[in-house]
């Protein structure tokens, strides 16, 4: 069997054996989405990082804004792709 780990930038990766393979925060089990759809639903960064991920950082949430407009524009950067056999 042969897992897939991408590194999306230096925050977000996308690893198989992680949440499915959904978009994560390096380091965690926190999807990328559930953190854009708390700011959609107009939560600030700072209660984002205060009430539910202390975890993160105002450079971490950032990136993951970042990366959806790449997505939105049709651009995806991939900058390691790593593959792991079991």
């Amino acid at each position: 069997m042969v897992f897939v780990r991408l590194e999306i930038g230096k925050y977000i990766v996308v690893d198989d054996e992680i949440c499915r393979g959904k978009p994560t925060f390096r380091g965690t089990r926190i999807l990328v989405s559930d953190v854009l759809e708390l700011l959609g639903a107009g939560v600030s960064v700072e209660e984002i990082i205060r009430d539910y991920y202390p975890s993160l950082s105002e450079d971490v949430v950032k990136e993951a804004l970042k990366w959806a407009a790449e997505i939105v524009r049709g651009e995806r950067y991939v900058v390691k792709y790593t593959e792991v056999s079991a």
